[in-house]
């Protein structure tokens, strides 16, 4: 079931739950999220950044949207932080059945009208539109997750920024990171400036850089007024970390014989991100 996220999303909006929204970069990654998905009866986004489209290509998405099409339960095929008019064209055109626009270093006035010409283009289309609103922490070298720099969204934007841009999802910097955070680093959302947030604006809101935050805090963005939260590192990191335990096994060749273990090890990790976000059996919610 092929959606957009303006759709999936209200959906989630109004029964109080979050959609995962999982980087996949692999057929490998993706047969994982399908299957967790449908043992779940769990709806889904699958997230692809242009890094990883630069390396998968445009024909994955002719695999992922079929598969979208033959799920039991709504799938979204999404761009993440798609950095210029010229990305997110592309992606449209490949078909992503939504995109960010991330204009959020831009000054406020810039953002608002990248992201408006966005907007006007992908709406004309039935593609939806995420935008970005402060900026999360960054990321250090091999992905470490850093809490510098955050810029945090301000609430007194928040309205004048979807109105101007008419844009369907709003991203919102509360305190997360991009990665995983090294140990001396504990990361604190900003659970009452989200709340704040929530007040100002009925579109949907994201979380961006959901891998690795304690469960409590996650928990609560989402009773607070989160419908889809991004999860890249904790999933990679379970498959990868299982593949080279896999792979000390140097007489193995055959991907049946080196993936489903992987696959089973990222599922697990699938499953846990479904109960925090009570996205589990949610399919029911879409009929």
């Amino acid at each position: 079931m092929l959606m957009n996220m303006k759709d999936l999303l209200t959906v989630a909006k109004k029964n109080k739950f979050a959609v995962p929204a999982f980087n996949t970069s692999s057929s490998m990654i993706l047969n994982g999220v399908i299957e967790a998905c449908e043992e779940k009866q769990a709806p889904v986004i699958i997230a692809i950044h242009p890094d990883e489209l630069e390396f998968i290509r445009d024909g994955f998405l002719k695999f992922a949207i079929e598969e979208a099409k033959n799920a039991s339960f709504p799938v979204c095929i999404h761009l993440d932080h798609g950095g210029s008019f010229a990305q997110v064209m592309r992606a449209i055109k490949a078909g992503f059945t939504s995109v960010m626009i991330d204009s959020s270093d831009l000054p406020f006035e810039e953002n608002i009208a990248v992201t408006r010409k966005v907007v006007e283009a992908a709406h004309a289309i039935n593609v939806s539109v995420e935008a970005e609103l402060g900026t999360i922490g960054g990321t250090g070298e091999y992905g470490i997750a850093s809490t510098d720099n955050i810029i945090f969204t301000r609430p007194e934007d928040v309205k004048a920024f979807v109105d101007a841009t008419g844009v369907d999802t709003l991203a919102i910097a509360i305190g997360t990171g991009h990665g995983l955070y090294p140990k001396d680093i504990k990361p604190k959302l900003r659970i009452d400036l989200l709340k704040e947030i929530r007040k100002i604006t009925e579109i949907p809101l994201v979380l961006h850089g959901g891998s690795d935050n304690p469960d409590t805090e996650i928990a609560s963005a989402v009773a607070s007024g989160v419908q889809k939260i991004n999860i890249s590192s904790d999933i990679k990191t379970a498959f990868y970390v299982k593949c080279r335990e896999v792979l000390k096994n140097e007489s193995l060749r055959e991907p049946l014989e080196i993936y489903p273990p992987c696959i089973e090890a990222m599922k697990q990790v699938m499953y846990h991100k479904f109960d925090l976000f009570n996205t589990n059996d949610k399919v029911k919610c879409y009929k």
